[in-house]
């Protein structure tokens, strides 16, 4: 999605609905990628002159474990599973997850949506457009609920999954799809309890007890927040083939064929070691193991940006590692500024402009760090860089203007040099003893170029 730099005055809003979190676990760094993107988004709009409007949903009833098998019709409702493996009701299950969302959001320095729209709070507006699509005659009824009705949408003259990549879409072609459905892609609007267990997430409708589908929140609660239409809709990869265009199939039929959203953006997966990521595969990572060996959660965000969102990033310890690495040396530079040099006569408008064409190819981050580099290397006085870096990291997000002076205890100071000591002697299972220590002290170890520092713990 090409973003233009808006000229004069602020353009009207734009506005922007990112697909969020499902709160039955911990989230992995793979879905926070998702999150640094609607982040960048909403950043770069701002920095190129637009006001933009950023609604996030909050996924706490209705999304089926069959998802991960090819039909999201299909399994048990991701909350009330977590309920029944944790001992807890699943109201305090989403809670809990949701808390724990909020607080990564903050530590990835994300920027703050003008709602965080919880699918719980909205049964009534998704009834309502369930009741609307119902209307015109693109839904019927089966033992398990109310089901989009995909052909008949086609056969008024409508396209279904122009999004997908997936030809099975097209033919209707699905995993094991329900019992009942007319046409293998059709899609759960409203869902029945089962008849021989009460779920804990269940609300009346015109159709009995139920809960809405996983597809229709984002919908409603998209369509209320900002408009029967708007501009720019955020996701990860997994929702482009079949969330993303149940999405539009939906809205566009209660709406009466208005085209929903203008700009679709989908962040890349992220792989682990060259593999796919997945619990079952130990590999699915999350922003607290990330913190457990030291790292700063920014170092996470600075590794988001050294690669394109359309394209696969590979996660390797390594990687995290070199990340933090050029992290620290970044933040050094920028700390090193405060003392005066370089030349007063130089101009920074040639990298602020590389900067902005960056953003505006695609959010080329990529690049858009390679100027910030470019810049730093440059003859521009300290005083201009400390500006420049200021500026640009509206962007980046990575509080570079925020290198904190840090004042510890002796022995913090005693750890670190301990630390040091063994690492010199090639301890360094023993010095990731001390590094435990020293962080459980609220303090984290960095080792940079120059030597090792410390800062407070985030969060």
């Amino acid at each position: 999605m090409p973003l233009r730099q808006a000229q004069g005055k602020l353009a009207d809003k734009v506005g922007v609905y990112a697909c969020g979190p499902t709160v039955y676990d911990y989230l992995t760094i793979g879905n926070w990628r998702t999150y640094v993107l609607g982040d960048l988004v909403i950043r770069t709009l701002k920095y190129l002159g637009y006001d933009p409007d950023y609604i996030m949903n909050i996924t706490d009833v209705g999304h089926l474990t069959g998802d991960n098998l090819g039909d999201a019709d299909l399994g048990e409702d991701r909350q009330e599973k977590a309920a029944k493996r944790e001992g807890k009701l699943a109201w305090d299950v989403a809670d809990f997850y949701t808390q724990d969302f909020y607080a990564g959001y903050d530590k990835l320095n994300l920027t703050k949506p003008r709602e965080f729209t919880k699918a719980t709070d909205h049964i009534k507006e998704q009834i309502e457009l369930v009741k609307a699509i119902e209307a015109k005659g693109l839904a019927y009824r089966i033992d398990d609920g109310i089901y989009f009705d995909t052909k008949a949408w086609e056969d008024a003259g409508n396209k279904y999954g122009e999004l997908s990549t997936l030809d099975q879409i097209r033919e209707g072609a699905r995993v094991k799809p329900v019992a009942g459905k007319r046409d293998a892609r059709d899609f759960g609007l409203w869902k029945f309890g089962s008849k021989n267990e009460k779920r804990q997430m269940e609300w009346d409708s015109p159709w009995g007890k139920g809960f809405p589908g996983w597809h229709i929140e984002c919908s409603a609660m998209s369509m209320k927040y900002l408009g029967e239409q708007f501009d720019i809709h955020v996701g990860g990869e997994d929702l482009r083939s079949i969330h993303h265009p149940n999405e539009i199939a939906q809205s566009e039929a209660g709406t009466g064929k208005k085209p929903f959203v203008k700009y679709w953006l989908h962040g890349a997966f992220l792989l682990v070691d060259g593999r796919r990521m997945g619990k079952s595969l130990g590999n699915a990572y999350t922003l607290a193991d990330i913190e457990k060996k030291g790292f700063d959660p920014l170092a996470l965000r600075y590794f988001y940006l050294t690669g394109h969102y359309r394209k696969q990033l590979n996660f390797t310890w390594e990687a995290l590692e070199s990340a933090q690495i050029g992290f620290n040396k970044l933040r050094e530079q920028v700390k090193a500024l405060e003392k005066d040099g370089g030349k007063e006569d130089e101009s920074a408008e040639t990298y602020r402009q590389q900067f902005k064409t960056a953003l505006a190819d695609d959010l080329n981050m990529p690049q858009a760090m390679a100027v910030v580099w470019e810049m730093m290397k440059s003859d521009l006085s300290n005083k201009k860089k400390q500006v420049m870096v200021a500026e640009l990291d509206q962007v980046l997000g990575l509080e570079l203007g925020e290198v904190e002076e840090v004042v510890v205890s002796r022995r913090v100071a005693e750890l670190v040099k301990q630390r040091e000591d063994l690492r010199k002697e090639g301890k360094f299972d023993e010095a990731d003893k001390v590094r435990e220590k020293i962080k459980a002290e609220e303090y984290v170890v960095e080792d940079t170029g120059s030597g090792t520092t410390l800062k407070k713990k985030r969060g």
